[in-house]
């Protein structure tokens, strides 16, 4: 082989490598994709969790983008898994107000947001198939 050929078939490998990469790179990007749910917590004693304004009762198990809306400063916003394993998160805290944003991985299982210190009258379960 002329070292022209050996050229032109390793630039064609260089080549055909990185479309390769590309490819799964895409396919990893969209695999990955996280879909946002949007909390409230407050004004006044309500809480929720809505994805496309719908309320939340029932999600596929995978990565979730949550954007929580914390309104009153005697609030907070936690998520619990309470069937099917541990997890609990304190999304935001006492005295905090404003946005938050948290990626978190949902398993399947019984899940439960809430708060904290009102625990009794503010809280939403959903189901993680």
């Amino acid at each position: 082989m002329t070292r022209a050929s050996i050229a032109l078939v390793v630039a064609a490998a260089v080549v055909a490598a990185f479309a390769a990469a590309s490819l799964a790179g895409g396919r990893a990007a969209a695999q990955t994709h996280a879909t946002t749910l949007k909390g409230t917590v407050g004004p006044g004693f309500t809480i929720s969790l809505k994805r496309d304004g719908k309320r939340v009762t029932s999600l596929k198990a995978g990565k979730y983008v949550f954007v929580i809306a914390d309104k009153a400063s005697i609030h907070n916003f936690v998520l619990e898994k309470e069937k099917g394993g541990t997890f609990e998160k304190e999304l935001t805290d006492v005295p905090f107000t404003g946005t938050k944003t948290v990626p978190i991985r949902l398993t399947k299982g019984e899940w439960k947001f809430y708060c904290r210190p009102h625990e009794a009258q503010m809280f939403g379960k959903f189901q993680v198939t």
